[in-house]
């Protein structure tokens, strides 16, 4: 899969609509088609995923694999899955983020699609510049992280 890359400020209408940038269009027309899966991130991070639908589909089945009698995961499946909406790309390269959607992450105008690899991520101007600015706080390093030479 295809690598999405860097931070793109975009804004999105009164009615919820958001042109995808050109680059990252391209990439999403070309690996599915511009069909993708929008959800909500289950981390404490009010931000939305943007899935490709291949990509979707390789991580819905281990999600739904998850022991649903276990809290975190009924929560889990809470977020990703009943917030999941299965969108494409308008002729324009746009999409209509659903009203759930735009609540739940605090979209208004101002936004940040942010390229994690194999996935997307959507957020407010101001949450992402927020999280971006915040200390890493209590949480340990894991070993990988620490070995790693940038």
């Amino acid at each position: 899969m295809d690598n999405f890359l860097g931070s793109h400020a975009i804004n999105m209408d009164a009615k919820g609509r958001l042109a995808i940038p050109a680059k990252v269009r391209e990439k999403l027309v070309q690996l599915c088609g511009g069909r993708i899966v929008l959800t909500a991130n289950a981390d404490e991070d009010r931000c939305l995923l943007l899935y490709p639908e291949p990509e979707w589909e390789l991580l819905l089945p281990k999600i739904k694999a998850l022991p649903n009698m276990n809290k975190a995961v009924q929560r889990l499946h809470r977020l990703i899955l009943g917030h999941a909406a299965e969108m494409e790309l308008d002729s324009n390269g746009r999409i209509l983020v659903p009203p759930t959607l735009r609540n739940h992450a605090g979209l208004e105008k101002k936004l940040m699609l942010v390229g994690l690899g194999n996935k997307l991520e959507l957020w407010s101007e101001e949450r992402w510049f927020a999280c971006v600015d915040e200390s890493p706080g209590d949480d340990e390093m894991p070993p990988e992280m620490k070995a790693l030479s940038l």
